[in-house]
């Protein structure tokens, strides 16, 4: 029977896409099989992981520690390093068999390669490089009424074309940041997206759901003849890169560095160091060619999580603001009283960051003195 992605009621359940490497899950994959939860739930149906590889049942569990109910498992030889057409061949076919409604992929170097081909493969829809998922309309009205400026008891909700409440509504950032555009895919499945990694909250690791998570080993096809390519070998490049997305405490610098980029980026790094963090920036200095764009944070670089943040000389456009406002504690120095940073700062200075950094340094500095 040929494959009909237009019968919508014929799919169902959530899948995310379980990206490993060398045997070792990537955490953007937990970050998504936690938001897939929250979607499987909204919708009533299960969540299953999709992991391919050579011999990799043993980090299968894992994924039921944050929330899947199955995992299909595809191990082969032919599987063990990526290659677009044999991951593609699998994941597609199982897609054909199984049909699920919501396909989500990680927005790594791997995921946007595979998901847009497994999209045009299967003829559906692909939302790339998204920062909010939503199934349920009132949780997507509540994320509209607390991160847009949009007047949302004015809006009608309504539509003729397509079910507003159960289709997959997938939000990512659109003309460099400056807009924040909803996607949906109504008429299609399944509906695809790849999913920006350190937006999506990670849940806790629950070992007995680990334990009691169904474990699957569908047939499949694949031979040498379905890969077009060979890998002869494998060079991995030693380059050092800021891990912001892991980090604990992230001291950010803005525009307000301009006087003196060098100056300023020292007093980041000194300050960084001292609280035992890493050093981040706005779009605007990395823009400007002042810093590399691994450090960037904001809704066209990396969304993170620390524990605390501190913004240097950071006005606070809603771009930034979007992509560090859920940090634990926020510190923010700038000269504007009236810079919109300190709209969601738990501790706001105003002042010349030159000043007040070095301040901050000998104060942080002495009172990990004191706990020595």
């Amino acid at each position: 029977m040929a494959f009909n992605n237009t019968d919508i009621s014929a799919f169902k359940n959530v899948w995310v896409f379980c990206e490993q490497r060398q045997g070792v899950m990537m955490p953007t994959t937990f970050e998504l099989i936690s938001e897939g939860r929250k979607l499987a739930d909204e919708l009533g149906v299960e969540l299953y992981g999709i992991l391919l590889g050579d011999n990799v049942d043993g980090i299968a569990k894992q994924l039921g520690g944050y929330g899947a109910d199955k995992v299909l498992v595809y191990n082969s030889p032919l599987l063990k390093e990526y290659t677009t057409d044999a991951y593609t061949k699998v994941i597609s076919d199982a897609v054909e068999e199984f049909k699920p409604d919501i396909f989500l992929f990680g927005a790594s170097n791997i995921g946007r390669d595979l998901a847009p081909r497994c999209a045009a493969r299967l003829h559906t829809g692909l939302c790339a490089d998204c920062t909010h998922l939503d199934v349920d309309l009132d949780g997507y009205i509540e994320y509209l009424r607390t991160g847009s400026s949009l007047d949302v008891e004015g809006m009608n909700f309504d539509s003729k074309l397509f079910d507003v409440k159960t289709n997959l509504k997938m939000t990512r950032p659109a003309f460099g940041g400056h807009l924040m555009a909803t996607i949906v895919c109504p008429r299609f499945r399944p509906a695809m997206a790849t999913v920006r990694p350190g937006v999506m909250k990670r849940r806790d690791f629950d070992a007995a759901k680990a334990e009691s998570v169904e474990i699957l080993h569908p047939e499949f096809k694949l031979d040498a003849s379905d890969i077009k390519t060979e890998i002869l070998e494998i060079v991995k490049a030693s380059k050092k890169l800021v891990d912001l997305i892991g980090a604990e405490v992230i001291v950010s610098v803005g525009r307000g560095i301009s006087k003196d980029v060098e100056k300023g980026i020292k007093l980041a790094e000194e300050l960084a160091e001292v609280l035992g963090g890493v050093v981040g920036s706005s779009r605007a200095c990395v823009d400007a060619g002042w810093i590399t764009a691994d450090h960037q944070v904001g809704q066209t670089g990396k969304t993170v999580h620390p524990k605390i943040y501190v913004a240097l000389g950071i006005s606070g456009a809603i771009q930034h603001k979007a992509g560090m406002q859920d940090s634990e504690l926020i510190i923010a120095v700038n000269k504007n009283a009236d810079a919109p940073i300190f709209e969601v700062a738990d501790y706001g200075i105003c002042g010349d960051l030159f000043k007040v950094t070095p301040l901050l340094i000998e104060a942080f500095k002495a009172e990990k003195a004191k706990k020595a």
